[in-house]
């Protein structure tokens, strides 16, 4: 995020596709208080693991900068990550997520690197899981895993820059897997995606998520999602 600014991200999520569906909605605050320092809180409420709507989770990111080596049209970025949560949700399946269906911690690395129009990331991270075993289930779950994602995308719209008031157009696909380290039970996803920013400090990203192996018992193996975000420059600068 850029310095002394502010983020609102709303995001929804739909999955199963079945009846009935499962869905979440995650409101999201944003601070960037410096270049290499951000701060996001946010908090979930749907219906995945309940058969009516009701509040699942409230969590807190920050990510820090530690390394940029940044050109004309080109840079390489690495920052470090650290994510809490608190979950109300039962720690039934062997998939961990903090952001609504666990309590936990999770820390991790992320590198990027940009040339013209393209750009790819790579996450990496260890999360482990604060939620108590579930006595009704008799389940044995997940506690510490390893998580990963790959990704890269591609500008497509503007052929060439005239205005900041121009809308970007990128497609990108992200793959993200996860392995247990206290099970043997893992996942991997694909996630082609396809992003509009507008005027520079909006931006709406449509995407789907499917499996393409494992043997995790997950909640769920597909799913679509949609969010914008609105960024307000300079909200945090000293008058």
């Amino acid at each position: 995020m850029p310095a002394k600014s502010l983020a609102l991200k709303g995001s929804a999520m739909v999955g199963n596709f079945a009846s009935p569906t499962k869905q979440r909605y995650t409101p999201e605050l944003q601070a960037g208080f410096t270049k290499d320092f951000m701060l996001h809180i946010g908090t979930t409420f749907g219906k995945m693991h309940t058969s009516n709507s009701e509040w699942e989770s409230a969590y807190a990111y920050a990510k820090y900068r530690f390394l940029s080596k940044d050109e004309v049209h080109k840079h390489f970025r690495m920052a470090v990550f650290a994510e809490g949560g608190y979950s109300r949700n039962e720690a039934f399946y062997d998939e961990l997520n903090i952001i609504g269906d666990n309590s936990g911690l999770q820390g991790g690395v992320i590198a990027t690197e940009l040339i013209n129009k393209f750009a790819a990331s790579a996450t990496a991270s260890y999360i482990h899981s604060l939620a108590p075993e579930d006595e009704h289930y008799h389940f044995d779950p997940v506690k510490n895993a390893f998580s990963y994602s790959l990704s890269a995308g591609y500008l497509v719209l503007p052929f060439e820059y005239t205005s900041y008031d121009q809308t970007n157009v990128n497609i990108y696909a992200e793959l993200l897997g996860q392995k247990a380290l206290d099970k043997d039970v893992y996942f991997v996803d694909l996630a082609p995606s396809i992003q509009f920013i507008f005027k520079s400090t909006a931006k709406l990203n449509i995407g789907y998520r499917f499996q393409l192996g494992g043997n995790a018992l997950r909640n769920m193996d597909k799913s679509l999602m949609v969010s914008f975000e609105y960024l307000f420059l300079n909200a945090l600068k000293n008058k």
